[in-house]
């Protein structure tokens, strides 16, 4: 395996750059965006689109350097939170607004490749979500319910026809969404860079944020030895919590999740995946992986509070793997790692006015790069006028995650819903 440090992503940048410089004197701003992650870059570039150039990001240490340039690089609609539960806690019509949200993001993220020229192995081709277990009820009874409640059409791949794609006989059948992609997280996050350096916006890395403070009718941020004064604040941190506003760490849990990259597979592949598409699993407690164009395998899965080494990760997830593809015994694993996603009790991302001129972006749940993209076009628009997705999203805000009990809570959360997902796995093979 690769030295430790190491992630398939930062090995595999090639030439690319954020374009980002270094703080070097004070500065005065309009707006300040603390965290360079997807959250803080897409609210940057949504500014920067609007005609508000006057920015400044400081990101602590290089541009996507937590979840955003580790994560497992699908591209799809939704929330962490289900439609349902959506729905439930919306009503159907925002819901649904909502929830389309997030698919014209994907149409947004697909769009901003091809004009911004960004390069990120970008595969265009779909997202399987694979039954894993027998009964296709609760499968169709989602296919159906979606396209009724969100106009959103997915495709049931029948057992068999699954199977000529996927070598695996873990698998029952599977749901296709088409309008969904996979690519390299750090690539493109470092075009978004580029872009947002390009429009006018100053883009700084290891320029910590240690402090903020009121001054005045605006803010000041302390950077080391050096001070962003700025009219508005935006926290965009994730599980990468910056201790700055006590408020705004409380109501996130910082959770890890881990994956691994194989050794390039070659012809082997075709024994595994007879698909471009990325897959996940219909299991609480899943797995999800895509072929790379390398011809290496990503895996993921897992959720845990403890960030493990990269040979943890490795022992563990490699025996995900072989439980669901046992051809792949004796294949090299050339980097393992994990990354802190931030959680938030009600399942939904945060974005939060605490303070005038404080803004919140945060708890996107390893369901991410959607919504942060929406994320960035609604707290935008809001900070120059307003977003019709604005009002809504406040029903989800800032609220406690009690730690440190709230992390053992998820963690057992964790290991209930695994062990459920064990007991209908043995009435499977009963019946």
């Amino acid at each position: 395996m690769q030295d430790a440090t190491a992630t398939y992503y930062r090995s595999t940048l090639g030439e690319a750059s954020s374009g980002a410089a270094s703080l070097s004197d004070n500065v005065e701003t309009r707006v300040c965006v603390v965290g360079g992650g997807f959250a803080g870059l897409n609210t940057v570039l949504g500014l920067a689109e609007r005609g508000m150039r006057d920015v400044v990001l400081l990101e602590g240490s290089e541009i996507a350097h937590g979840a955003s340039g580790r994560n497992g690089g699908f591209v799809f609609g939704g929330f962490s939170l289900g439609p349902g539960k959506l729905a439930a806690g919306l009503g159907a019509e925002t819901a649904r607004a909502m929830y389309r949200g997030t698919v014209d993001a994907v149409d947004l993220i697909r769009r901003r490749c091809h004009e911004l020229s960004i390069d990120c192995d970008l595969v265009d081709e779909g997202v399987y979500w694979a039954h894993w277990f027998r009964d296709p009820g609760p499968m169709l009874r989602f296919r159906d319910a979606l396209a009724s409640g969100f106009g959103q059409h997915w495709d049931w791949i029948e057992p068999e026809s699954f199977r000529g794609m996927v070598r695996s006989r873990r698998y029952h059948g599977a749901l296709f969404e088409r309008n969904a992609m996979h690519f390299h997280p750090l690539k493109y996050a470092l075009g978004l860079a580029r872009a947002c350096v390009a429009a006018g916006v100053r883009v700084f890395e290891h320029a910590p944020a240690t402090a903020i403070h009121r001054d005045g009718q605006g803010w000041r941020v302390q950077s080391g030895e050096h001070v962003v004064r700025c009219e508005q604040v935006v926290l965009a941190c994730g599980g990468y919590l910056a201790g700055l506003r006590q408020a705004v760490d409380a109501s996130v849990l910082p959770i890890a999740t881990y994956v691994l990259v194989t050794e390039p597979l070659g012809a082997r592949m075709g024994d595994v995946l007879g698909t471009r598409s990325a897959i996940y699993d219909s299991r609480f407690a899943f797995d999800y992986y895509r072929p790379l164009i390398d011809s290496r395998l990503l895996w993921g899965g897992r959720i845990s509070i403890r960030d493990r080494s990269p040979l943890e990760v490795e022992r563990l997830l490699r025996r995900d793997l072989l439980r669901v593809y046992p051809q792949c015994e004796g294949i090299g694993i050339d980097f393992a790692w994990s990354g802190l996603m931030s959680y938030a009790r009600h399942e939904m991302p945060q974005l939060a006015n605490p303070e005038p001129g404080l803004w919140v972006a945060q708890a996107f749940g390893g369901h991410g790069v959607a919504p942060t993209t929406l994320a960035g076009e609604v707290l935008a628009a809001r900070i120059l006028d307003d977003h019709p997705l604005w009002a809504p999203w406040q029903r989800y805000g800032l609220v406690s995650a009690f730690k440190p009990l709230g992390l053992w809570a998820a963690q057992l959360n964790y290991w209930w819903l695994q062990a459920r997902d064990a007991w209908h796995e043995r009435m499977d093979r009963l019946r």
